[in-house]
């Protein structure tokens, strides 16, 4: 009978302490597309940029805009820019964001020749209000916007 005392004292103490140590490996967030998508103002800056839902290609990459309105560009020129040339140009870009991972790739456009320049960062954070990221390759290259709330 001390036997099985012994045994399930033991199972208790595992089970407790697994509980208590996160017992799963898998320590990275898994973060929300809908959190992504929207408006985001870098650090109370004139820099804007937009995660859109419009898909860009049969590949799964949606559309999305950055610009800097204290180089008088709003988000209404890029939008009349794509209509008169007929493709998103500077201003555009496509991206994918793994949810599992936080990599955001962006591939941005530009006016001359089609040039795609992609881009790849690493979200650490993303909730409803907040976004942060930095380009994968350069750590200390990082951003920090605030999401922007919206009235119709």
């Amino acid at each position: 009978m001390k036997k099985y005392y012994y045994l399930a004292i033991c199972v208790i103490v595992s089970l407790t302490l697994t509980g208590c140590f996160g017992g799963s490996s898998n320590n990275t967030p898994a973060y929300s597309l809908s959190d992504l998508q929207g408006l985001w103002q870098e650090n109370n800056t004139e820099h804007f940029i937009r995660f859109t839902t419009e898909q860009s290609d049969e590949a799964g990459f949606l559309y999305g805009r950055e610009w800097h309105e204290d180089e008088d560009v709003i988000e209404q020129d890029l939008i009349d820019s794509r209509e008169e040339l007929g493709h998103p140009g500077n201003g555009w870009f496509k991206y994918e964001f793994k949810t599992s991972d936080g990599d955001l790739t962006e591939i941005h456009f530009m006016d001359n020749g089609g040039t795609e320049i992609p881009k790849i960062y690493v979200v650490s954070i993303l909730n409803d209000s907040e976004l942060s990221y930095y380009e994968k390759d350069k750590e200390n290259w990082k951003y920090s916007f605030t999401k922007v709330v919206e009235t119709k």
